[in-house]
């Protein structure tokens, strides 16, 4: 299959294909694939050839948009490394993939050297001056991989899941089937381009034929700005980049959605998109399924909050006991099956096996399929809390607790307990609350084994590079304070 960018030169060649918003500059479909032919020829000067696989430690920019679509034209596979790794931890990646270039920013030019002393590495810069090179390349098939992008995957350890054509495209296509792209969109996106946030909007402004509107830096006040200036109809974010932009403001009636994933979406930031008629679309998706899984519509979000609506379409979601597929309503396994589902983990067989069963690709998340079809995430199934024999699920905690107009976040993890096996703990961000208030709120809200046994008050939430709750440093901030 020909890269997307090519097919829309051809189809709306004076359409606006990508907006810098650091610059203001502006590229035609035409303009951005004559660029983009010029990276894919130096590409190829380095050496890049079909199959091979291009890492890249870049912002997001029109530089990396460029090598998003440079590589599937010269048939190489995309490798984006997450720009916030210390070398070592870079190091570790790169023993688990096979590069046969990099490529970085100026600024990461250190870590980047010091991780590509056996293959050709140049600074974004540089390879602008590299010598443009005739390339012939055949067409690759739609299921040849295209991208490979870094996750934890069920195990916590750094995997690369290989995306291929298929599994884009599929995923671009039923995303627009549930939100209604229309030719006119700008979709926003200010996440970084080595998490599937960042990504796909790269890949499916180009299949659509829309504007995407870049933006390497999150700021509230200057996203609401962006929003108004370049009249942008959708966006994915982080649920707490929404809470400050709702902060900062009103948002522009240009919104027609506004995708809530990477962590979960607090009922209380819905009540709030609801109140201010924001259509919100509360997402569950992963790396391993090419972005989004699920996705309700705002109407959904407001009459069943803890839910993430009903699976996109192509895509299968069960939930199972072991190989065994439960019925509606019964708490299990998540499993996914579709043409979105990942082709498995780059050089892991034993990984890869182990994340696939006889009804997909098992996610490791403890949900429930309702009888309408949607999806109620309740948590990673090693997150589960067993206290005194019974089991309690820590977002059926935190999303109680977060019901309390003082609490802005909570997050809710096991202690060790000497009598008890496991202990419910809470860290809590809120203001003018006691914790005898709160568990005055929680009396009649919850069973008495599920309340916290340790409350602990914090400034904020530690969290990842994506935006979940770092749960592991919540853990030891808790150990370490409220023993």
């Amino acid at each position: 299959m020909r890269d997307l960018l090519a097919y829309q030169r051809h189809a709306t060649p004076e359409g606006v294909a990508l907006i810098d918003a650091e610059t203001d500059e502006e590229w035609t479909y035409r303009e951005f694939d004559r660029r983009v032919e010029k990276t894919a020829s130096r590409l190829w000067s380095m050496g890049v050839r079909p199959g091979a696989q291009l890492g890249t430690l870049l912002d997001l920019s029109p530089d990396f948009a460029r090598l998003v679509h440079a590589t599937w034209r010269v048939g190489a596979v995309l490798v984006p490394l997450n720009t916030r790794l210390a070398e070592t931890e870079l190091r570790a990646r790169m023993d688990r993939i096979d590069l046969a270039a990099l490529i970085s920013e100026e600024a990461y030019a250190k870590q980047a050297t010091g991780i590509a002393s056996e293959i050709p590495f140049r600074p974004i810069s540089e390879l602008r001056s590299e010598p443009l090179a005739e390339f012939v390349t055949e067409v690759p098939a739609l299921d040849s991989p295209r991208t490979m992008v870094f996750t934890s995957g069920t195990t916590g350890e750094p995997k690369a899941a290989v995306l291929t054509g298929r599994n884009l495209v599929s995923s671009a296509v039923a995303s627009a089937f549930r939100l209604g792209v229309l030719p006119n969109d700008r979709w926003y996106n200010p996440l970084p381009g080595y998490h599937m946030g960042g990504l796909a909007p790269i890949v499916r402004s180009a299949l659509y034929g829309t504007t995407v509107v870049l933006s390497s830096e999150f700021d509230a006040t200057r996203a609401m700005d962006h929003l108004r200036t370049y009249s942008v109809t959708g966006s994915s974010l982080v649920p707490t980049m929404l809470d400050r932009m709702l902060d900062a403001g009103d948002l522009p009636d240009s919104l027609r959605f506004v995708l809530t994933g990477g962590a979960r979406t607090p009922e209380r930031l819905i009540e709030r998109c609801e109140s201010r008629e924001i259509p919100i679309h509360p997402t569950y998706g992963m790396t391993e399924t090419a972005s989004q899984i699920s996705t309700a519509t705002p109407e959904e979000a407001f009459q069943h909050p803890k839910r993430v609506g009903r699976p996109l379409t192509f895509t299968r979601v069960r939930a199972v006991a072991g190989d065994e597929a439960l019925p509606p309503g019964e708490p299990g396994e998540i499993v996914v099956s579709g043409p979105t589902v990942m082709a498995g983990y780059y050089g892991d067989s034993d990984a890869t096996d182990d994340a696939f069963g006889p009804h997909g690709y098992h996610t490791g998340d403890l949900g429930v399929i309702e009888r309408d079809g949607s999806i109620r995430v309740l948590g990673r199934l090693d997150d589960v809390i067993i206290t005194g024999g019974e089991n309690v699920h820590p977002e059926e905690v935190s999303n109680v607790l977060d019901r309390h107009p003082a609490v802005e976040a909570a997050a809710v993890v096991s202690l060790p307990d000497p009598e008890w096996g496991e202990r419910v703990a809470a860290s809590v961000v809120a203001d003018g609350v006691s914790e005898h208030d709160l568990r005055e709120f929680l009396a009649n809200r919850l069973a008495d084994y599920k309340h916290p046994k340790t409350i602990g008050f914090a400034d904020s939430l530690p969290r990842t590079v994506s935006g979940t709750i770092d749960r592991a440093a919540v853990r030891e901030r808790l150990s370490e304070h409220w023993p």
